[in-house]
């Protein structure tokens, strides 16, 4: 029986699928069935060639072994929320810019079929539930691989954190990011939290421009059910996961903790986690 590896392309970033039909002919060629489950494949303006047959994620991900996420970080965290309860390893194709999460150039895209093949390092990160919780009900529920983040749109806003209902920071500021250890390299470090490694189990918490001194961010652990509330509202704030945005009201709270499912890189390189954090900051150790 051939095995099959599934292609999910962001057609925004690859665009005539031309580095998706690359590695398509390449596995092929190795001996592997691959289907093609493009993101975005709803949204008006993608083109895409009529001569390849498409499929749903979940179908195409029976009995695959393998599933390439080509496009960038946010493509490959969008293809982790559609594979949520799916155990399939995913290996990202960096097409975008920094790509903390891809794991291959396009230029390295011959290691695809090393990867289809087994010949991996698994890297398993845990996945944030978000949900936004509006007078006792759940309007919103989602998972995040990398943070949600509680923001004000141009205003100021109240924050109150909590861990299992006891308070953690209290601040007036531009919001707060809860992050996983995989997201610990995106907007939390870049609001000043710490780096994290990213197959620890940790939440961490960061304090967006915080009008205190001992607003600080704070790592938690992973047990912890993390309650934000805003007060105080004058306009309209957010809460986004993993880029996905939902309004915020005066009396809502965001609910974040650990979630049941992982997300499963494939590591093929030999690289460290810090290797990769200096060279895509272009900092030297």
């Amino acid at each position: 029986m051939m095995k099959k590896v599934v292609l999910c392309p962001n057609p925004y970033k690859d665009k005539d699928l031309e580095v998706t039909l690359e590695a398509r002919s390449l596995l092929i060629q190795a001996g592997f069935e691959v289907d093609i489950s493009p993101e975005f494949l709803g949204d008006e303006g993608i083109n895409l060639p009529e001569k390849l047959e498409y499929k749903e994620l979940d179908e195409a991900l029976e009995d695959a072994v393998l599933v390439v996420s080509l496009g960038g970080d946010g493509t490959i965290m969008h293809t982790a929320r559609r594979m949520v309860g799916h155990r399939v390893p995913i290996i990202g194709v960096n097409l975008g810019s920094v790509g903390f999460l891809s794991e291959l150039d396009r230029s390295d895209i011959g290691r695809l079929v090393t990867a289809a093949q087994g010949n991996f390092t698994p890297s398993p990160r845990m996945m944030l539930k978000v949900e936004l919780v509006r007078k006792g009900e759940v309007v919103f529920s989602s998972y995040a691989l990398n943070d949600a983040t509680v923001h004000g749109v141009m205003q100021i806003v109240h924050v109150i954190a909590c861990g299992d209902g006891r308070r953690i920071l209290e601040f007036n500021g531009d919001g707060i990011v809860i992050s996983s250890p995989t997201g610990s390299t995106a907007y939390s470090m870049s609001a000043g939290g710490p780096l994290v490694e990213p197959t620890v189990e940790n939440i961490i918490l960061t304090p967006i421009c915080p009008h205190a001194l001992l607003a600080r961010s704070c790592v938690l652990a992973p047990d912890r059910v993390v309650t934000i509330e805003l007060s105080r509202l004058r306009s309209k704030a957010m809460l986004s996961v993993d880029g996905v945005d939902v309004a915020i009201e005066e009396g809502d709270t965001v609910r974040v903790k650990k979630s049941g499912y992982q997300t499963m890189l494939a590591h093929v390189g030999s690289k460290s986690f810090y290797d990769i954090v200096f060279e895509k900051l272009g900092d030297t150790k």
